[in-house]
């Protein structure tokens, strides 16, 4: 792989392909998580695809290729996300019940609703943690955090996390 980045660095496209294509499921997935979408994660996917390239050259340690575009799969889904939140969507699940006034619809509380509570750096983090599996060094380099301070924003957001649990079971 280090041979790869090597050869992409200095230019060759079929090396950079060969390279990206190894890590593009990983990409989407990353993408999916922040943009829940399938049509926005793959257009992430493309602009990770169009930035790694033309930056291939600032890469300093090859061997953190995943990780390298990794942070940059969730450096562009946030930026769609805050492109995208000057527009409010209608959830289909939301729409379907709008229509369903009569019936008593019990409420949920989903995970992803629990995780749509955290602010973009708390999610991130427990996502990143918990749904991709990375250790607490490897998501300090993600995020570009000391490692401490990881932990915190963990921490607190897991408590963040019992507190709305509980507060919803609570009323249920």
């Amino acid at each position: 792989m280090i041979r790869l980045v090597h050869k992409a660095q200095k230019g060759n496209d079929k090396a950079f392909l060969k390279l990206f294509q190894q890590y593009e499921e990983d990409i989407y997935r990353m993408a999916y998580v922040y943009v829940k979408n399938e049509s926005d994660a793959l257009d992430v996917v493309q602009e990770v695809a169009y930035r790694s390239f033309k930056k291939i050259n600032t890469l300093k340690s090859p061997e953190y290729f995943k990780t390298w575009l990794i942070r940059i799969a969730i450096t562009c889904s946030l930026d769609l996300m805050r492109k995208n939140k000057k527009v409010v969507h209608l959830k289909p699940e939301y729409q379907e019940r709008i229509g369903l006034e009569e019936e008593d619809v019990p409420l949920s509380i989903t995970l992803e609703e629990l995780l749509e509570q955290l602010n973009e750096h708390e999610r991130s983090i427990v996502l990143l943690k918990f749904y991709e599996g990375y250790s607490f060094k490897e998501i300090s380099e993600l995020v570009d955090m000391p490692l401490g301070s990881v932990k915190s924003v963990l921490y607190r957001a897991l408590a963040k996390l019992r507190k709305e649990f509980k507060e919803a079971d609570f009323y249920e």
